[in-house]
Formats: structure tokens, sequence, C-alpha cells
């Protein structure tokens, strides 16, 4: 295995966990949705950071798992 993709799969770990520990955290933590929005916002940017001009990637597959979890906790639709 080379080393570029030894490198992206290292970062795509990295966002996966940061996804994952960003929904938990929003949904075991009571805040509010304007702070969850913000949790998001950060998870974006950071994912931007590890893998830039991917953002629509980033729309296609992680915010709807955000999308979902605000409307079910703050009773949104």
């Amino acid at each position: 295995m080379d080393d570029e993709l030894r490198d992206e799969e290292k970062r795509i770990r990295r966002l996966k966990f940061i996804v994952n520990f960003a929904l938990n955290f929003i949904r075991l933590h009571d805040i509010s949705h304007e702070e969850a929005l913000s949790i998001f916002e950060g998870v974006k940017k950071h994912a931007l950071k590890l893998f830039p001009d991917k953002e629509e990637a980033f729309d296609i597959i992680y915010a709807p798992r955000f999308r979902r979890l605000l409307n079910e906790k703050y009773k949104r639709s």
C-alpha cells in the first residue's frame, strides 16, 4: 500500500471518528439547537480541511445523518 493511500485511509478514519463523536455528543447532551448546529458546522469545516473540495461528498454522506438527528432531537420537520 502506498503512502498516499495510507494517508487517505487515516484521514477517512479520523473523519468517521469525529462525525460519530459529534453525533453522540449531540444525542446525549442537553444542548440547544443552535449549539448542535455549531457542532455540525465545526465538523463540516474540519472535514473540508481533511478533504478540500469535497463539500458535495460531505453533504451527501454525512449531512443527512446530522439532519435526521437534529430533526429527531429538536422535533423539527
